[in-house]
Parts: C-alpha cells; structure tokens; sequence
C-alpha cells in the first residue's frame, strides 16, 4: 500500500509537473525572446537619438563617445551620409537579434546582439523550472512516505489486533490513529474483544461452577447406589432407588440451571413451592453423611411454608450451606425456618468456630475462602439465590448463621 499511495503521488506531480512546468517553459521563452528584441531595438532608438542631436548642434560624432552609449557585448553600425561609418564592439556570428532605426537626417543606426545570448538566458531560467520541479518531486515523495506510514502502520496494527484475538487473547488495545475510518475499525475490534473476553468469562466461571456444584449431589448420588449394593432387602433397594432417581432429577436441574445462568443470570423461573418439602429431602439426602461423620443434622421452626422460587436451585443453596457445615463446621448443624415481612426465611447454623473475621461479607467472593477450598460454593449458591429474586446473607460469624431469603407466596383472598 505504501508503494502505491507513492507512486500514485508521484503520478499526480508529474502529471502537473509536466502541463504547468511545459506552459511555464513556454511563457518564459518568449518572454525572454520578446525582452531581448524590445532592449535591442530600444537601444538603437537611442543612438539615432544621440547621433541626430549631434550633427543638429554640429558637434562631432566619434566611436568613443557613442561606445559608452551601448550596452557591453552588443555591436552597433552607425552610418552618416558622406561620412564613414562607425562600429562599436564586435560584429557577432551566427544567428543575431538585429534592430534598424533610420533617423531624420539620413543617418541610421543598426544594433546586434548574439542570439546565444539570449539561449543562455533561457538555459539559466529552464534550470530554475527544473530545480523547482525537482524539489517539488522530493517534497511530494517525503510527503508520500509520511502519509504511507501513517496509514500502513495503522493498518498493521490493526492486524495484529485481529490476529491476537484470532489466537486466543481477547485483551483489547484501546489505540486510536487520528483516522476516522481506522478509528472506527479499531472501536469494532475493541468491542469484539470485549464481548469475546466476557464469553470466556462465562465459559470458565460455568466450567468452574459446575464442576465443583456437580460434585455434591454426585457425592449424594453415589452413598444411595453404595446403600443399594450394601443390602438385599427389596423394599430398601427400592426406597433408596426412588430416592437416587430424584436425585438424578436434582441433578439435571442444577445443570440446565447453571446453563441458564451462565447466558442470562436473571432469567429465573421462578415458581411456587411447598418449602418444607426441599427442606426435608436435603435433610434426608445428608443424614447418611453426616451420621457418618458422627454429626446430626436437625430441623425446627414454622411449617407448612410456601415460597416463591425454583426448587432445585432452592435446594442446590441448601445442599451448598449444609455441605459446607459439615466439611468446616462442627456439632448439629440446624436448619430452621422462619417468616419475616413477606419473606419466607431458611436459617443454617451450626457449632463450629464459624467464619473468620478478615473475612465478614467477602465471603460469597469467589476465590475467597478460609478453609483452603475453591470459594466457588456460596459465590454460586448467592447467585442461584439472587437469580429467582432471592438472596442468601451471612447473619451471625460466630457461630455461623447463613439465611437464605425467599418471596413468600401471595395468599389468596377471600371474596
């Protein structure tokens, strides 16, 4: 491009160069031609001038006298009748600008100047009209390059902008060139990258949030098939087969889920539930592990609670506090419901050393953990809360009180 934008240049210079530089050429030829015959035969009017005026005052007409009249390198003849005539300076060869002027007395006056002269003065103009022409070449040729290198630079950095958000790194730039259509170009790829940089965003945060939200109702999956493998008792197989498929149901749900929220995290779908129903299937889910670890895991509070969210990530919070309780709490872990305003409440506490104090509100940050984990748990949990309207806070450090708060359904009226 930058060979082009010079020789396109160069092109418009030339083409100017040669209908302006011949014209011009052309114009100061005959100019100079002209000047020099009207100065030739402007010099023999003065001679036939000065020589009348002697022979009418009778004074004497000699070389000497009229050669201070003439100009240096011009060869003038003045004839007088019945006298000699005079010539002054050298008679010139070749080609001649000559100028004849007769005078009232007889006399006559013939001036000649050597047209090399005038060639020469014609030569000192036409390298003027080139060196000019010259430095308008160079100056359009730096021009050129500069105006090249302030569009191909441009464009090679734009270049290699697409080319590294072709290669993975979406990081965008933020230059602009004082151009607008390049400007315009490299607001599109900024954008772009933007827009690419929060996809991956998404993509890892959902690879992140559903490896580790998956891992608990597998784990929960996997101790009811070991309870199955464990016994051969019919009716305990069949109980514990019921319970592992709706487990599998929760899990499907926690999936598509976190897919919905990893493209839209407001797009709820919120519905009315019957709360003590989550409530007690995640207390039956985890009493297996906890009677394990030797804990308890109770309930108490107000029943018959209806509230206004999804089930299952109503209860993939659940699972996240009560799984969180047993893995860095201690003792019974207590989940108690309870209404407050318009809102249906789940409190989860338990008896362990709770929640360091560095850390308060920032815990639902992801990445911020005190206990050596990922931090993703109660990161996901607040936003599966927040995404139905909801919200899961942290009410009391010591010892840990999580709440989670739901809509309460809207009682019907009476007519």
């Amino acid at each position: 491009m930058r060979r082009r934008l010079i020789n396109s240049t160069l092109a418009v210079v030339l083409v100017v160069i040669a209908v302006f530089g011949v014209s011009l050429v052309i114009v100061e030829t005959r100019t100079i031609e002209a000047g020099a015959q009207e100065s030739v035969a402007s010099e023999a009017i003065r001679l036939v001038g000065i020589v009348e005026s002697r022979l009418g005052s009778g004074e004497k007409i000699t070389p000497d006298i009229l050669s201070e009249q003439i100009t240096a390198k011009r060869y003038a003849r003045i004839s007088v009748p019945g006298k000699t005539p005079i010539e002054i300076g050298k008679r010139p060869s070749g080609d001649v600008i000559e100028s004849r002027v007769h005078g009232d007395r007889g006399e006559s006056v013939a001036v000649q100047e050597s047209r090399s002269m005038v060639s020469a003065e014609i030569g000192r103009t036409l390298l003027v009209i080139l060196a000019v022409a010259l430095l308008a070449i160079i100056a359009a040729v730096i021009l050129a390059v500069r105006q090249g290198r302030r569009l191909t630079a441009p464009l090679t950095d734009l270049a290699e902008t697409a080319e590294r958000l072709g290669s993975g790194d979406p990081r965008p730039r933020h230059r602009r060139y004082g151009v607008q259509e390049l400007d315009r170009v490299a607001d599109v790829l900024d954008a772009s990258a933007e827009r690419i940089a929060r996809m991956l965003t998404a993509e890892r945060r959902l690879a992140a949030d559903a490896s580790h939200q998956l891992r608990t109702p597998l784990t929960a999956l996997s101790m009811r098939l070991e309870e199955i493998t464990l016994t051969d008792d019919p009716d305990t197989v069949k109980e514990e087969a019921t319970i592992a498929l709706a487990q599998v149901e929760r899990l499907t749900d926690v999936v598509q889920r976190l897919l919905t929220n990893s493209r839209d995290p407001r797009s709820g779908s919120a519905v009315a539930f019957d709360l003590d129903e989550v409530v007690k299937q995640q207390i039956e889910e985890w009493r297996p592990a906890y009677r394990s670890a030797g804990r308890a895991i109770v309930r108490s509070g107000k029943k018959g609670l209806r509230a206004v969210g999804t089930p299952g990530a109503v209860a993939q919070v659940l699972a996240t506090l009560i799984e969180n309780s047993l893995m860095h709490g201690d003792g019974t872990v207590a989940l108690r419901t309870r209404v407050t305003g318009n809102q249906a409440v789940v409190e989860v506490t338990d008896a362990g050393p709770g929640v360091p104090a560095d850390l308060g509100s920032r815990v639902f940050e992801r990445t911020v953990s005190g206990r050596n984990s990922t931090g993703l748990g109660l990161a996901v949990a607040r936003d599966l809360a927040e995404a139905d309207g909801g919200r899961l806070e942290l009410l009391q450090q010591h010892p840990p009180v999580f709440a989670l708060f739901l809509a309460r359904e809207a009682e019907p009226t009476e007519e």
